[in-house]
């Protein structure tokens, strides 16, 4: 069975600064990765309208390439893989559990797509869609070393039931998600999608998030709570006091154009009142 196909490969390759096809190699997937975060937010404004999150290439395609939104990991890190591979990558999709900000030893659900890549015998993961921890550059797989990325340093730790990525925060090692190299299905990233979209418990049905990280710097969006991080200097933090502050937001720092839809303003203007 053949893998699905873009159908705008040109248009995502002239956004993330490439007017031809690159060859496959690891400097081409740094630079990949590194301008997608850039060029393609995070965020989850679909899920809070209460509308389905759509996970085939057509419509993400349609979405991040036409509509002025971005996505989450089953949007982004999809899309991602199929250009990937037809850039001529041996690429294939993998899935983890995201353990950020619970305690230490804590497993939760199998809710996290990313990409397992092997380049000249040596296998790399890589991750445009993990908000606004999201690695900046392909980590090697198979060693236990600190690996620097134009923010964050990360460590991948093997243990007897996969890999757990750190990254290091303030000084601290801590635990982003964890991952292993299972096979995985379509139906196995509905699944995933499905939960995380729809279930009364995820945070995404519950809460804004939003992210975009570039060169040297990251911002974030959580509910009314904007921040911008840069690499070396104090973050700098705000209030968005109403709905459309926030709608400014999300365009001018985002690139993010909001959907319409009759009751997601009520919906953020909730949000942003409990915050």
């Amino acid at each position: 069975m053949s893998e699905p196909r873009l159908t705008n490969r040109a248009l995502y390759l002239q956004r993330l600064g490439f007017d031809a096809p690159p060859a496959p190699t690891l400097e081409t997937l740094r630079l990949l990765q590194l301008r997608h975060t850039g060029a393609f937010p995070f965020e989850n404004l679909t899920t809070l309208s209460g509308e389905p999150v759509l996970i085939d290439l057509p419509s993400i395609e349609q979405k991040i390439l036409h509509a002025g939104r971005g996505g989450y990991c089953y949007e982004l890190n999809n899309a991602f893989l199929a250009l990937l591979q037809e850039l001529g990558f041996e690429a294939r999709g993998i899935t983890g559990r995201v353990v950020m900000g619970q305690p230490e030893g804590v497993w939760t659900a199998r809710t996290h797509r990313l990409s397992l890549v092997t380049l000249d015998g040596v296998r790399y993961i890589t991750d445009v869609g993990f908000g606004g921890m999201v690695p900046t550059a392909p980590l090697v797989l198979d060693t236990n070393a600190e690996q620097r990325t134009p923010h964050e340093p990360y460590r991948i730790e093997r243990h007897e039931d996969g890999y757990t990525l750190r990254a290091n925060v303030g000084g601290e090692w801590r635990a982003m998600y964890i991952f292993d190299l299972q096979r995985q299905e379509d139906i196995d990233y509905s699944l995933g999608n499905w939960y995380v979209s729809t279930h009364p418990d995820s945070l995404f049905a519950r809460q804004l998030m939003v992210a975009r990280t570039g060169e040297g710097w990251r911002r974030t969006l959580n509910n009314g709570s904007f921040a911008i991080h840069r690499v070396g200097v104090e973050s700098e933090r705000r209030q968005v006091a109403d709905v459309e502050e926030l709608i400014e937001v999300l365009e001018r720092e985002f690139g993010i154009l909001l959907p319409e839809h009759a009751g997601l303003k009520q919906v953020l203007g909730r949000l942003i009142a409990a915050a």
